[in-house]
């Protein structure tokens, strides 16, 4: 019986016209590049754009950065705006823009926000990292799977079990529906009249369906089944070996697996702050409540091609990763531990 063919991405068409893009290109390294209209996108947040009442000094500043991205801004600048909330706001967002121009591209810039000098960011400007960094890389990509997959990356997802599912949907629009029943405006003003809004129900990502992620890809409004037997986690697999050979040039494998029964357990990694916990007491031989045992979504089995590039007790050996849900219901990873935990020799990351 033939399978039917994956459908192909839109040719010439940005997967995610969110994630910005079109804001930078690409250099010789294959990294994105910190460009100027990257820079101006940031100028121009409600948190930086003036308004009608900012001072004079705020509009001047807002125009000089504007028209040279890169300029240098004294303390006495800032000090000279009247609003202190919009000069801490700066303070933080040329910090920020200081650290990505130094660091020369999107991605060394990223890499290097979770080492103990990097300026302190909003967790939002991590994400949108992400989000871009994973548009270059996953620009050419065909399978819908895959991309549904990497909002995982940076988009925090609700988790529905029970009756043996495993349902991940975005929890920025589950939220959204569960106040407006996907009826915008119309359902908040419904809402607040009192008049029930219906259950949240969103399309399971399917192989009859997935064609139409491309339309949507946007709207971040497809289901994904993330049970054992399905798509979802091995898609999670191949956007997990795509993100640490972008990064670290490192081929690796990573296999979905139910359980980890290797006696010589030596390496793990959760993938969040929940997996994380959970994978240490297990590896420690804590007990571990079956109830938070439970939690644990995904599981998987990394394998390392190059093993000189591998610490030496770990030569031969796999890694474990660990994705949980939280206490409130939500899967929020943390890619940068992909990135920052692996055993690799000294001097390699």
């Amino acid at each position: 019986m033939q399978m039917p063919a994956k459908p192909l991405a839109p040719q010439g068409r940005v997967v995610w016209k969110s994630a910005g893009l079109h804001l930078t290109h690409k250099l010789d390294n294959g990294w994105l590049a910190v460009t100027p209209d990257f820079l101006r996108a940031y100028y121009t947040r409600p948190e930086i754009h003036p308004i009608e009442e900012s001072c004079d000094n705020e509009h001047r500043l807002f125009e000089r950065l504007m028209e040279t991205p890169d300029a240098t801004v004294t303390e006495a600048d800032l000090a000279a705006l009247a609003d202190a909330d919009t000069a801490d706001n700066y303070r933080m967002l040329l910090a920020y823009r200081d650290h990505l121009l130094r660091h020369g591209s999107i991605e060394a810039g990223y890499l290097a926000l979770f080492r103990p000098e990097a300026p302190r960011v909003p967790p939002v400007f991590i994400e949108q990292l992400v989000h871009l960094i994973l548009g270059g890389l996953l620009a050419e990509e065909t399978d819908p799977f895959v991309l549904r997959a990497a909002e995982l990356f940076f988009r925090d997802q609700m988790a529905t079990t029970g009756d043996g599912q495993l349902t991940l949907a975005d929890a920025e629009v589950v939220e959204m529906y569960s106040e407006s029943g996907g009826l915008g405006g119309l359902g908040s003003l419904l809402a607040e009249a009192g008049t029930p809004m219906r259950e949240v129900s969103l399309d399971v990502l399917s192989e009859e369906n997935c064609e139409a992620y491309w339309g949507r890809a946007d709207q971040f409004n497809f289901a994904l089944d993330f049970r054992f037997t399905q798509p979802g986690q091995d898609a999670l697999a191949r956007v997990i070996e795509r993100w640490v050979a972008h990064f670290l040039h490192l081929p690796v494998r990573v296999q979905a697996m139910q359980s980890i029964t290797d006696q010589h357990w030596s390496w793990h990694i959760g993938l969040d702050a929940e997996a994380t916990q959970i994978l240490n007491g297990l590896y420690e031989g804590e007990t571990v409540d079956e109830d938070r045992i439970g939690r644990i979504a995904a599981l998987f089995r990394m394998e390392f091609k190059d093993d000189d590039r591998i610490l030496p007790t770990m030569r031969g050996k796999p890694a474990y990763l660990g994705v949980a849900v939280n206490p409130t219901g939500l899967i929020r990873l943390k890619p940068q531990n992909l990135l920052t935990n692996l055993p690799l020799t000294s001097g390699v990351q």
